[in-house]
């Protein structure tokens, strides 16, 4: 049997995401791909820009919620300005209202979750650099669920979805601290304080801590004073 042959050009990628083995991931899967032209990379926002500015038409693969973006608004405004780049949101879990916002404006972004499988994660580097939107399997399930889900999704600050617990880690979350630190002074475990973070993200639709951080302060977990300290 023999596969056919597409004509595409070479691309160029850019690897936004901070985590080691994620990159080291990628990079052992796009090396072996034949569309590839260039390999780059960017661990915060203010690099990926710096990058994008030299390679404008570049796949961007980003996991969004590593980096310090104040919410969707501010990355479609960015790919607005690099309008020939196409992007491949890369997460562990994103919220369901960011991806309708992010997906609904451009056939630009396409998405794939970190636990999907590997041929999923081939098919949608693939189709990234033929300028084909991918959509994995969940989020698209996700993006087709009934109106109920769908409403469910807006955070209603009067009805505090969260713990007493979680509510102590949001704060600690919106003053800066990162999880490591927070276990260390809370006597408790890196995968407890990092499970209640993931908790606390899911329920409250919010994909980074500086989303997390807007809510803690309009919900009065914390203060502007103590914010600003």
């Amino acid at each position: 049997m023999h596969l056919p042959i597409y004509n595409y050009n070479m691309r160029e990628y850019i690897i936004a995401d901070n985590q080691d083995i994620t990159k080291a991931g990628l990079m052992f899967l796009l090396d072996r791909q034949k569309e590839v032209e260039l390999l780059l990379e960017a661990g915060n926002k203010n690099e990926l820009i710096q990058q994008l500015r030299l390679h404008p038409e570049a796949v961007v693969i980003l996991d969004y919620t590593m980096f310090d973006f104040i919410g969707a608004e501010e990355l479609i405004v960015l790919h607005e300005r690099f309008k020939l780049a196409d992007w491949l949101l890369f997460s562990d879990e994103l919220s369901l209202p960011f991806l309708r916002q992010v997906l609904f404006s451009s056939m630009a972004f396409g998405v794939v979750l970190k636990d999907c499988s590997k041929e999923e994660i081939l098919a949608a580097l693939l189709c990234a650099a033929r300028k084909e939107r991918f959509i994995c399997n969940h989020v698209s399930n996700q993006l087709l669920s009934n109106n109920a889900q769908m409403a469910s999704a807006h955070t209603n600050i009067k009805e505090d979805p969260l713990t007493p617990s979680e509510r102590n880690i949001l704060k600690e979350i919106a003053l800066g601290k990162t999880t490591k630190e927070i276990a260390a002074e809370k006597n408790l475990s890196f995968h407890t304080v990092n499970s209640h973070r993931k908790n606390i993200f899911r329920k409250l639709n919010v994909n980074n801590a500086h989303e997390a951080t807007r809510y803690a302060i309009k919900a009065g977990i914390v203060d502007l004073v103590e914010y600003y300290i």
